[in-house]
């Protein structure tokens, strides 16, 4: 039998320089807990995997409210695997993602990665919606088959509105149904690990990143309107983290040493 489940947070600043949760609402698999954060200002909550899922016809989604001003880092425990399921109509799953960040308010949104496993088929969509002011960190890590299998059939994708305006809108696709070419040279080049580091912040508007190399199978994509976006493939989850924290450490590094002389 499937599972439906949705998950809900709310982050806003708690008038001592700090941010509370006033709610944290946990459902099915999705297990929210507050964890301590190294950060002062932010709030910090680990998704939790409860039970095993998804499982294919599960309905998943986690709904995510930063009011302005807050401060929120969002990760996981642990990865997160699509796993084949036994419903005979062959409904895949669905992992659904909402976001709001508002005026001043800062979210870092850094999960583990998503394993697909042989025989699963899952669509992943995550939307966010950010106030002008507002500034995001986000990761996305997609696993392409466990040690030794083929992967399953994996749709992600990810809509970005700033100020009620498009930022970005991206829809990735892998795995048996595919459209043909998706493990060709010209997209994963028989990799099979594929993510994405989006950062938007206001500063951007006035010191503007141009597009370059991040090695030899990675790059930095400055988009329309204050963000960049890193887009990275590996042989493995190990080596894409690797890469993605050396952009996110150089992106923030960056950002500091702009704020700090501004």
């Amino acid at each position: 039998m499937s599972v439906r489940a949705t998950a809900r947070l709310r982050a806003e600043p708690d008038g001592r320089d700090g941010t509370a949760l006033p709610v944290l609402e946990s459902d099915g698999p999705l297990a929210l807990r507050r964890t301590r954060s190294p950060l002062a200002a932010y709030a910090r909550v680990t998704v939790v995997g409860a039970m095993s899922a998804p499982l294919n016809g599960d309905r998943l989604a986690i709904e995510a409210d930063i009011a302005d001003g807050a401060r929120l880092t969002v990760d996981s425990a642990a990865a997160t695997v699509a796993l084949p399921g036994a419903r005979a109509d062959g409904e895949p799953s669905t992992y659904t993602v909402d976001l709001g960040v508002g005026e001043g308010a800062v979210l870092h949104w850094l999960p583990e990665q998503l394993v697909s496993a042989r025989g699963s088929d899952l669509h992943q969509t995550t939307r966010v919606q950010l106030a002008a002011t507002a500034r995001l960190l986000l990761r996305e890590e997609q696993i392409l088959g466990r040690h030794g299998e083929p992967t399953g059939a994996l749709t992600t994708r990810l809509t970005v509105h700033r100020a009620g305006r498009p930022l970005l809108d991206q829809q990735l696709a892998y795995g048996p149904g595919a459209p043909g070419g998706w493990d060709g040279p010209a997209v994963l080049g028989g990799h099979r690990a594929v993510g994405q580091l989006l950062l938007a912040d206001p500063a951007f508007e006035d010191a503007p990143l141009p597009a370059r190399l991040l090695g030899p199978t990675a790059a930095l994509t400055p988009l329309v309107g204050p963000a960049v976006l890193v887009t990275a493939v590996a042989a493995d989850a190990r080596l894409l983290r690797g890469t993605l924290d050396d952009a996110m450490r150089d992106l923030l590094d960056g950002l500091k040493a702009y704020h700090d002389t501004g």
